[in-house]
Parts: structure tokens; sequence; C-alpha cells
């Protein structure tokens, strides 16, 4: 059982820096996906309004909201909470 534990160590190390890093890039990709929803919908009701092009408008809308904070930087959010439960659980493993 302590060899196992041993071997579980380097990747709870690994695993502490990869959170705190994806955390950081997380945080930042999030930022800048608020960003280009934004644009992204100025740019879908500039193409519905002003151009009169509705089904143009209603696509660049739906990939302004793939964008959103809403879709993609919450499936990384989830993705990066998983990584660190992992670290915990190895964690208590070797400590446990």
């Amino acid at each position: 059982m302590i060899v196992l534990k041993l071997l579980a160590f380097p990747f709870v190390a690994a695993l502490t820096l990869a959170v705190a890093v994806l955390s950081f890039l997380t945080s930042v990709a999030d930022w800048i996906c608020g960003v280009l929803s934004g644009l992204f919908a100025l740019c879908a009701l500039f193409v519905w309004l002003i151009q009169g092009d509705a089904a143009g408008g209603i696509q660049r809308l739906i990939v302004a909201f793939c964008v959103s904070p809403f879709v993609l930087p919450a499936l990384a959010g989830l993705l990066v909470g998983m990584l660190n439960e992992l670290n915990y659980s190895l964690r208590d493993f070797i400590t446990g």
C-alpha cells in the first residue's frame, strides 16, 4: 500500500499545478469569450436589423450564445473542477 501511495504522489503534484494553471486560463478565457460574445451579438443584430437577413442574424446569435460564458467557459470550468476533485481524491488516498 505504501508503494501505491509513493506512486500517487507525483500525480498529486502534477494535478495541483495543472489545476492552478488551468483555473487561471479558464478565467482569462471566460473574459475573452464574454467580449467575443458581445461582439458576435452586435454583428448579429447589425445583420438582422440593418441588412434585413433574419436567417444570418439568428445564426450569428446562436454562435454568440455558444461562445458566451454560459456554454464554452462553463464546460471548461466543469472539467477543471473534475480534475480538482480527482486531485483531492488522490490526496485523501495518500494521507488516509
